[in-house]
């Protein structure tokens, strides 16, 4: 028996509906999966593979007593054709990322180099949008790792409207969905505050955490200074630390609203512009982020971040440094906006009762 498939209703004649046991020198239009319970999942024949009298029992005991063998139309596209174009609008051309081979309408995006994951966000909404296809990724604006998982794509049914695929190609636009910022390397100083610490009546905690995370990172500490709460000398070693070459200063301790704490306003001092002191994230409500204009004369131009660093950032695993951190490596330049989106998701459960999937705070 042999019967044309009409699917989702249309009238064109895009694949034939046939029984197995008539489909001996018939070319498969899809992948045809084969499930072993606690074993394993895969093709055990791929979309183009040709019916030999031997695969019969094979597709029978898979369930497949009927298949779709591929009748092409003009206009319309199989799903790995489909796929490979959503594959172009998430990475482009780009090196930093790689894609596996379509299978059964799906390709999966992982990362080529270390950096910072970029989505535009308004672009996979439209897309999205216009249904039939897919495309799902991890969170943006969070460091990833060669070899990480990004995205995958896929087309919902087995063959879609070549015009279709072109408005999705057109709601993107040139630019591709996803990007890769790379990491630089990044010279750092260190500013410590406290009269406590000056004197030597408890020992600097900020430090050795501060030097920690920064490991995580392409990056090289060129010095730490402890001082006391004194506004003046906190001012002149962040501006000694820019005018030596510093790409990064961090400011850690005297962050409260408490009168002996002088850092917030010693970074105003400085001269450097404040985006914003206070940020919608717990823990580290109490941060200040500021960039300060490097000497004339400096050898590339760029501004200085200056970041003010609260107390919670010795006993706290994660907190707003965490979120910031990446993409002020990665040369982003953060304003007021940026920051006022972590309000969501800005409040950090601890991992033992969140478990929220790439959650900046986790990672």
């Amino acid at each position: 028996m042999t019967r044309a498939f009409a699917i989702y209703g249309k009238e064109d004649k895009i694949m034939k509906l046939i029984d197995t046991t008539q489909a001996v020198g018939h070319v498969l239009c899809h992948d045809i999966t084969q499930i072993l319970p606690g074993k394993s999942k895969g093709p055990v024949f791929k979309k183009g593979h040709v019916v030999t009298e031997e695969d019969i029992p094979v597709l029978l005991s898979v369930g497949k007593e009927h298949l779709y063998v591929w009748e092409k139309t003009e206009g319309m596209l199989h799903e790995d054709e489909a796929a490979e174009i959503l594959r172009r609008i998430c990475m482009g051309g780009s090196t930093a990322m790689t894609a596996s081979l379509p299978a059964e309408g799906k390709i999966e995006i992982r990362a080529a180099i270390d950096g910072l994951l970029k989505i535009d966000r308004e672009k996979l909404m439209a897309v999205n949008s216009l249904g039939e296809m897919m495309i799902a990724t991890v969170h943006g604006d969070y460091p990833v790792k060669k070899g990480d998982k990004l995205a995958g794509t896929r087309v919902i049914p087995l063959v879609i409207e070549e015009e279709k695929m072109r408005r999705a190609r057109e709601v993107a636009g040139q630019e591709p969905i996803l990007s890769i910022l790379p990491f630089r390397h990044v010279r750092y100083g260190l500013v410590t505050t406290g009269n406590e610490v000056a004197a030597g009546r408890i020992e600097d905690a900020f430090g050795p955490v501060l030097r920690k995370k920064m490991s995580e990172y392409d990056t090289e500490c060129m010095g730490q200074v402890i001082l006391p709460d004194d506004r003046e000398k906190i001012t002149e070693a962040v501006q000694n630390f820019a005018e030596a070459g510093a790409d990064l200063v961090l400011c850690s301790g005297g962050m409260s609203v408490d009168p002996d704490d002088k850092t917030p306003g010693a970074i105003r001092d400085t001269g450097a512009k404040i985006i914003s002191y206070g940020a919608p994230v717990l823990p580290g409500a109490m941060f200040l982020l500021g960039y300060l204009t490097r000497p004339s004369g400096d050898r590339d131009g760029r501004t200085v971040p200056v970041l003010g660093l609260p107390g919670c950032i010795m006993y706290a695993k994660r907190t707003i440094f965490d979120l910031v951190l990446p993409r002020v490596l990665a040369g982003e330049r953060l304003g007021r906006e940026e920051l006022s989106r972590y309000g969501e998701g800005g409040l950090c459960l601890s991992c033992e009762t969140c478990h929220f999937p790439n959650c900046g705070f986790g990672k």
